[in-house]
């Protein structure tokens, strides 16, 4: 059986929602509703990424463990495994790392079950998922980042060939196409542990600068990506899936309880 840790990166610079990890949602923080969502259904152990002390301290008070990272790491990815080096320096204790963000408070942390069960079974470098599009007018926002991949209609997982913000795969001919589903990005990621340290030792990706996605990177090296195809992604289905702004947040209050 696979060793896994599931790491919760997270961070209190936030320009739309000042304090977003330490806002109350009726009693307890945003964080400590992430960390308890992971610890209810996701084995083995679980480690907060802080990019603050004032994180750390808070992680304390519920009884996680917490690690220290440098603010100014760039990406969410960077700074769980910065945290791993301090918990695992060698690289021998896990087999398989969980990168579950710290501002998720209503995403059902049950995904990453599948996406673990996936690493398992086909050995790839990185599992992620997505979700068809159900509004064909979002499949033309460069905001939604899409996942090419070359599923029959029926099937729900494969090899990722691309992710983009443009349109694609493009369909010349829809009578001849048995599937013409575009598959909407979940950003939620489990690696190797190994796949991990080669991914952030790796130079930022010429694609990847070019789109602003840094699972390009991985593509770019020969890694492997695949993407599992869910129906749901939420816990709680009225509520945001996480908070980003004021808004989201009021309705995180409404809804979670």
């Amino acid at each position: 059986m696979s060793k896994v840790i599931t790491m919760i990166p997270v961070r209190m610079a936030s320009t739309r929602l000042p304090n977003k990890p330490l806002l109350d949602v009726n009693g307890k923080s945003v964080l400590q509703r992430v960390y308890e969502n992971v610890k209810a259904c996701v084995p083995g152990d679980i480690v907060i990424a802080a990019g603050d002390q004032v994180l750390v301290d808070e992680a304390k008070k519920f009884g996680a463990k917490a690690v220290l990272t440098d603010p100014k790491l760039p990406s969410g990815t960077d700074r769980i495994s910065a945290a791993l080096k301090e918990i695992d320096p060698d690289g021998s204790k896990y087999d398989i790392v969980v990168n579950f963000q710290g501002d998720g408070l209503n995403v059902d942390p049950k995904v990453n079950l599948e996406l673990i069960d996936m690493i398992e079974r086909t050995d790839c470098d990185i599992a992620t998922c997505g979700m068809i599009f159900k509004d064909i007018k979002e499949v033309s926002d460069p905001t939604q980042v899409k996942i090419v991949m070359g599923l029959a209609k029926g099937q729900k997982e494969g090899r990722c060939l691309y992710f983009t913000r443009a349109v694609a795969p493009y369909t010349r001919d829809p009578e001849k196409c048995d599937n013409q589903d575009y598959y909407h990005h979940i950003g939620i990621y489990v690696y190797k542990a190994s796949s991990l340290k080669r991914f952030v030792s790796l130079p930022v990706g010429v694609l990847e600068k070019r789109e602003s996605l840094e699972q390009l990177r991985a593509l770019e090296n020969g890694m492997t990506i695949r993407a599992k195809i869910i129906d749901k992604i939420k816990l709680i289905d009225e509520a945001p899936a996480d908070v980003n702004t004021p808004e989201e947040y009021q309705a995180a209050l409404k809804w979670i309880k």
